[in-house]
């Protein structure tokens, strides 16, 4: 892939997802293309191992076959496992981007405003107890596949599309 976009749009920056529903959306993609991948490479595996048994090679006796058809076989399944367990990290991605991009700054710039405030309204409780944290906000993910969710690309192009050039 090049970093080169087509005349009249701009090249491709990670300021481009700079809002949580951007991130959300290039996460859920990301995750479907991942699993699609992984279901595929688990259908080949299938078939190999179904194949391999009914027609075992001749030659062979029964520990150098088994011994050969785990050999060309094993790497499957652990393709499948690293494709799902990427998929799996898509979640991770998506959360910590949004607390290291949009809750963390939130509350710091909250804290900061509290403290030009003055100091009579940042007192707390009487107990001493700490400050509540913000409530997340609801994943973007939570909708099934399909419905009320939006493709990372189309936002992205309405992204550029409100940019100024």
């Amino acid at each position: 892939m090049s970093n080169q976009s087509s005349p009249g749009q701009q090249p491709w920056s990670g300021d481009m997802l700079d809002s949580p529903e951007m991130v959300g959306a290039f996460a859920a993609q990301l995750r479907r293309v991942l699993s699609d991948h992984a279901e595929y490479v688990a259908r080949i595996r299938r078939d190999a191992e179904a194949m391999w048994e009914a027609n075992p090679p001749q030659g062979y006796g029964s520990f150098e076959a088994w011994w050969r058809h785990r050999w060309v076989t094993s790497p499957f399944g652990e393709i499948q496992e690293l494709l799902q367990r990427a998929a799996a990290l898509t979640f991770q991605l998506e959360a910590r981007y949004r607390r290291g991009r949009h809750e963390i700054p939130a509350a710091r710039q909250a804290a900061a405003q509290a403290r030009q405030q003055g100091p009579a309204l940042t007192r707390g409780p009487a107990t001493g107890g700490r400050p509540t944290r913000p409530r997340p906000a609801e994943p973007s993910t939570s909708a099934p596949p399909g419905e009320g969710e939006e493709n990372f690309l189309d936002l992205l192009r309405g992204d550029r599309k409100r940019r100024p050039a």
